[in-house]
């Protein structure tokens, strides 16, 4: 892999409903399939539960079992992986993403727009920490699901190269999920990932996947099947980046603004 680029796996999955061992053999195997040219493996939002509001049946510590297993993946793997999961800290939940680095370092963020709707805001405690990731000399911006929806959080306010959405974005409202990805990539003149689920969860709610990788332009890059599980991996161009920036510069002409 040349030093300019990045590897990027994205695994569209089912979630087996609030079953944290049953997931991570799962994907145990699919990380397992994927060739040692990869640099970064994309998991969904909340893999190891499916989108649950009972986060006491799930929930894990900063120690526990699915960080353990995550590092030792990312050292076999020699690859970053990263996905949300549901994380306690005394009397709080957090629907947190979690980046464990090859060398074992962890980087995590905490979502800050709780899903309303679904009543997410209620059972977990929001983030209010933006997060940018520098890994193999790309800088790398991790959010997660309905944070989709608010364009000033994703604003690229602070330099970055990638935009990492992972999500349980349900079929209603799927055409959303497509467009504000390639929104999201075009005003920001990044690339942007989205890894989405599939299947049915406890609630009866389905999931299409439609998971996706846009460049800077907003071309889509991905053609993963909606409705079923698959792998596929997409290599980044830090050269694709700059040279867009420079020759359209439309970052210049942004409007400033300040962020409560």
């Amino acid at each position: 892999m040349e030093d300019n680029q990045l590897n990027i796996a994205i695994i569209q999955s089912n979630l087996v409903w609030e079953n944290p061992v049953q997931n991570k053999n799962n994907f145990t195997a699919k990380i397992q399939s994927i060739d040692n040219t990869v640099d970064v493996i994309v998991l969904p939002e909340m893999f190891t539960s499916g989108f649950t509001m009972s986060p006491q049946s799930v929930a894990e510590t900063m120690d526990g079992n699915t960080i353990q297993w995550m590092t030792t993946l990312a050292k076999e793997k020699s690859a970053a992986i990263v996905g949300s999961l549901v994380i306690q800290e005394g009397n709080n939940y957090y629907n947190r993403l979690v980046f464990v680095h090859p060398n074992g370092l962890i980087d995590t963020y905490n979502k800050r727009h709780t899903f309303t709707l679904a009543g997410e805001d209620k059972v977990y405690t929001k983030g209010n920490e933006k997060l940018i990731i520098n890994y193999k000399d790309f800088k790398i911006r991790p959010l997660i699901c309905y944070d989709l929806r608010f364009p000033v959080w994703s604003r690229i306010t602070e330099d970055y190269d990638v935009l990492l959405y992972v999500a349980n974005w349900p079929k209603a409202r799927i055409q959303a999920w497509d467009t504000l990805l390639q929104a999201r990539a075009i005003e920001n003149m990044s690339y942007c990932v989205g890894v989405n689920r599939v299947g049915l969860d406890a609630n009866n709610y389905e999931y299409p996947g439609h998971s996706a990788v846009y460049n800077t332009l907003g071309e889509q890059l991905t053609n993963l099947k909606p409705n079923k599980a698959g792998i596929e991996q997409v290599v980044l161009s830090k050269s694709h980046i700059e040279s867009t920036r420079q020759k359209l510069r439309f970052l210049d002409d942004a409007d400033a603004f300040s962020l409560k």
